[in-house]
């Protein structure tokens, strides 16, 4: 018989769910996350993305370089409770020059939600973090959004998801109508027709009609062509989709499919009543120990992603941790498995995007934030009991390269602490050069954007001027073996060596010919595009 705790872990787990959002820029990713924390009851009135006059500001977009451009530039943890459920949603920067942040929370998620623009389909973006999801095998849903605008015809679309992504699909809805003649959709979940009124701003939660399949009175709402239409598209698809098979979804070789308009919140709700029925809860997690279920006893997490100044009032650092097994509880002493040494929990918050509270426990599925007066990395797993590690969270080869120079000596300390936190936190790669009288940081970055971040977040954040020397280089690779292999094959031509970080050796790169030409040249120098 289960232990009481054991029992505790079971109900608990039962009751969350934990995912993340990914998409290609300008799918409206954060205005669904919006929709979805409406629908969920924690907020009361969505905001927009580009906010105008007095119109709310998004509740994700919380930095304010993103309150001014509109986009997304950071991962924001969302916790809410939905019909019984606790929900932890991870939003993800869904521009590509903050590629590694996205990698570093789909880490910490149990699921995906894939998000698609009906005009467009699929796009580079969503494509590059759809394979990030199918190496961690994560179970995806799609949601295929703006079916209020003219798009693509959602038969070609479940094509194109199948073809390109190697997925099944599976349509748990059907849009009616497309653009102005949008009227709501299809559930083949409920045999029923979800009409919505058009009338709405999308700010409130959208007034609805169900109508069950075989009711005459649909007729009465749906023009005769469209309502021909619909039922030709259906039956159809009948014929030629696969059949719903949850283990495949669980697998992630097949996706749930949704159709709505996220701007509208046409076909919200349904999305997020379906998917708390169709996802994983907490999920097992490779270790040291090998796999461990999530009710495993002793309390362990992984911290997943740092971030500086959420609260510029108090200049501080918190650390979001996935909390993986066990229970955790408020001013519990836990073990820092990289530098061994025990630490006190006396401060753990709820996240909901910039706003926090404080927790007395928090289980496996939940993301808490910790205060890190500098003892945390990216990766750093903490625990109880038995010593344990879980697996590291990589870093990719930056493409941009360049010397980030202080050109105000007086505020030598405040460029340094800058520099520093900002490094902890992954917003940017940065190594140094190997010779030791080169003291000027280089930021090393997947895409320009990056840069401008650093240096706007260190003028705003930390008062300090910035300019930026940039360098000829277009990719770094890792020397697996270290210095010592290094020293082995002398003098490298067309390449300049670095360290990271953590002081290991990094090869600059002008082009893909140079790194195949040195690799051509020492065979026996091992080099990685992966540094974990």
């Amino acid at each position: 018989m289960a232990s009481t705790i054991e029992q505790e872990l079971l109900k608990a787990v039962s009751k969350r769910r934990n995912f993340a959002i990914i998409s290609h820029p300008d799918a409206g990713k954060t205005t669904l996350t919006e929709k979805l924390l409406l629908y969920g009851g924690a907020i009361h009135e969505a905001g927009a993305v580009k906010a105008r006059g007095e119109q709310r500001k998004v509740t994700s977009d919380w930095m304010e370089m993103e309150k001014q451009r509109g986009i997304s530039i950071t991962s924001t943890v969302l916790q809410f409770a939905y019909d019984n459920y606790q929900i932890n949603l991870l939003d993800t920067p869904g521009h590509q020059d903050f590629s590694e942040d996205t990698y570093r929370t789909l880490a910490a998620a149990d699921n995906a939600v894939m998000l698609i623009d009906a005009a467009k389909g699929l796009e580079p973006q969503t494509r590059k973090l759809f394979e990030v999801c199918k190496l961690r095998s994560l179970p995806i849903f799609t949601f295929v959004n703006k079916m209020d605008r003219p798009g693509r015809e959602p038969l070609e679309l479940l094509d194109e998801i199948e073809q390109e992504l190697g997925l099944k699909t599976f349509a748990v809805n059907y849009p009616v109508g497309m653009g102005d003649y949008f009227k709501g959709v299809y559930s083949r979940r409920k045999k029923a027709y979800h009409l919505f009124d058009r009338v709405a701003h999308g700010k409130g939660e959208v007034p609805e009609m169900v109508i069950s399949d075989g009711d005459s009175s649909i007729e009465n709402y749906l023009d005769g062509d469209l309502y021909e239409q619909t039922l030709e598209e259906l039956e159809l698809l009948e014929e030629v989709a696969s059949d719903f098979d949850l283990e495949a979804i669980h697998a992630g070789k097949m996706t749930p499919v949704f159709f709505g308009s996220a701007m509208t919140n046409f076909g919200v709700r349904l999305f997020l009543d379906a998917f708390l029925e169709y996802a994983l809860p907490p999920t097992p997690r490779n270790s040291s120990l090998g796999e461990l279920e999530p009710t495993y006893p002793d309390f362990s997490g992984f911290v997943f992603k740092l971030q500086a100044n959420m609260d510029a009032r108090h200049r501080d650092r918190v650390a979001f941790v996935r909390v993986c097994t066990g229970k955790f509880e408020k001013d519990m002493s836990v073990n820092h498995a990289r530098t061994g040494k025990t630490i006190r929990l006396s401060r753990p918050q709820k996240l909901f995007a910039q706003g926090r509270e404080s927790i007395e426990e928090a289980y496996p599925g939940d993301v808490i934030g910790l205060n890190n007066p500098g003892m945390f990395a990216i990766g750093d797993t903490i625990y109880l009991g038995k010593k344990i590690e879980y697996d590291k969270i990589p870093s990719f080869s930056p493409e941009l390269f360049a010397y980030l120079k202080n050109p105000n000596p007086s505020k030598f300390k405040q460029f340094q602490k800058g520099v520093q936190e900002l490094q902890e936190e992954g917003a940017v790669q940065i190594m140094y050069s190997k010779d030791d009288f080169i003291r000027d940081p280089i930021l090393a970055a997947v895409g320009q954007l990056q840069f401008e971040v650093v240096q706007h977040r260190l003028l705003n954040e930390y008062n300090v001027d910035s300019r930026l020397e940039p360098m000829p280089y277009g990719a770094a690779r890792w020397v697996v073996d270290g210095w010592e292999a290094l020293e082995k094959v002398g003098r490298l031509f067309n390449t300049m060596v670095v360290k990271d970080a953590l002081d290991r050796p990094v090869l600059l790169f002008k082009n893909d010919w140079n790194i195949n030409q040195v690799a051509a040249d020492h065979p026996d120098l091992r080099l990685s595009a992966i540094a974990l």
